[in-house]
């Protein structure tokens, strides 16, 4: 019996330390307007003294030095921008990397496209509830692990549950593209210099046989119920998009060449780390990638030291559809997501260019631009107020975000123990 209590007292402790207790907030139900702001419309028009009008969870009108309806937010003197929208992450799906019980990410399996990341998705999560005062107001929720790992789909960050939270549900398969290279283990004795992986080939047969095999399924008579070759349908008739995790310059033209060969349209890549040496490549199919975080180290010592940080310019220049997205950093880093496109804004690209980044061009390349990714009539009001540059972390101040109209907490555990130990150090003084 004693064993039995202290089983639940742990559970009890355990999901009060990883989960928020917030309410979602309530929907929308006057019309209002955010007056005298510095619009950021996402799509590099930048509007002065702006008029948005929002009603019933939608942008009813947006213009300069327009009248206003309904209840009035005087906004004078800061800035308002579209939800930032971070792609394949893992929010909601690990709390403690540490910890392996609020770790769902990875799934016992090679080739599990039927895995689908939503169902775990933990809506009140506080590494979720963290983002929102940073403007990330918007996730793909993306499997990891194994080479198929599963299907992403994406959510709102302000919701009791899964159910509430989904956007687009299933929006695509994720596949991480073999290394045409390797290193040996070295703890295993094996040699650790760089060399061709000599699986390299087979990895991708088996892949290709997968794919044959699913097709040959779908197209048969159904007398067994095979689930991961019924999750691969979306592929093929173009209502899934595959993101491809890749890096290398061999692994990028062998992957794009897999997915032609297989009669599979509607690619993404992600991470891309050398795309900038296919660019061309990337045009003629039409391929937009989803890059790596701007705040790390270079692959190699031959690299620039700033190469990540001028990858964004790089593409854009060239021509490719770009986004950030955060699946190689640290859950809890995807707060960060303003300031990776801050960074690419200090080497070169238009602060209007870099919010495209987090905004309209990764709604484009999710899929979901019609409703997300720019201030305009008929769109989601999914929007915050700043006071200062969002993508600068100096002046990323939020004072107001909203979600399909509905205002949405900007408290989190963060913002209460702040506010706990700044009140306890000032009686002290």
């Amino acid at each position: 019996m004693k064993q039995l209590i202290y089983t639940i007292s742990f559970l009890i402790l355990s999901h009060s330390a990883i989960s928020a207790q917030q309410t979602p907030g309530a929907a929308q139900t006057e019309t209002f307007s955010i007056v005298g702001a510095t619009a950021h419309i996402g799509n590099g028009t930048v509007l002065e003294n702006s008029v948005i009008i929002v009603e019933n969870g939608k942008i009813q009108g947006i213009n300069a030095n327009g009248t206003p309806k309904g209840t009035v937010i005087n906004a004078k003197g800061k800035h308002v921008y579209p939800g930032f929208i971070t792609a394949n992450s893992s929010l909601g799906l690990i709390e403690v990397n540490a910890v392996r019980a609020s770790n769902d990410a990875n799934e016992i399996g090679g080739i599990i496209p039927h895995v689908r990341s939503l169902i775990a998705y933990n809506a009140e999560s506080k590494v979720v509830e963290s983002m929102r005062p940073n403007g990330v107001l918007v996730a793909q929720i993306s499997p990891k692990g194994g080479r198929i790992s599963g299907t992403s789909s994406i959510v709102q960050l302000d919701a009791w549950n899964w159910e509430d939270a989904a956007i687009k549900i299933n929006d695509g398969i994720h596949l991480n593209w073999p290394n045409p290279f390797a290193r040996g283990r070295w703890w295993l004795g094996e040699d650790p210099t760089l060399k061709l992986n000599t699986n390299y080939t087979k990895q991708i047969e088996e892949l290709n046989t997968f794919i044959k095999d699913s097709k040959a399924y779908l197209k048969g008579p159904k007398h067994i119920k095979n689930i991961p070759f019924e999750a691969m349908k979306g592929l093929y008739d173009g209502s899934q998009k595959l993101f491809l995790n890749v890096n290398s310059e061999k692994g990028i033209i062998d992957a794009i060449a897999f997915a032609k060969h297989n009669a599979i349209s509607n690619l993404v890549i992600i991470g891309g780390y050398e795309a900038y040496k296919v660019v061309d490549v990337l045009k003629e199919n039409n391929i937009p990638v989803l890059i790596d975080q701007t705040h790390r180290l270079p692959n190699s010592s031959d690299d620039d030291y700033d190469l990540p940080y001028r990858f964004p310019k790089l593409l854009m220049d060239a021509g490719i559809l770009v986004g950030i997205h955060t699946g190689a950093v640290s859950n809890f880093q995807t707060r960060n997501l303003p300031f990776y496109a801050g960074t690419a804004a200090r080497e070169g690209l238009s602060k209007e260019d870099a919010l495209k980044l987090i905004t309209s061009n990764t709604a484009k390349i999710l899929g979901i631009d019609k409703q997300l990714g720019t201030l305009e009539v008929g769109k989601a009001a999914t929007l915050f107020i700043s006071e200062g540059d969002a993508l600068d972390m100096r002046t990323n101040k939020l004072t107001h975000a909203y979600i399909n109209g509905r205002s949405v907490s900007l408290e989190t555990h963060q913002t209460e123990l702040w506010k706990r130990y700044s009140n306890k150090y000032k009686t002290q003084q």
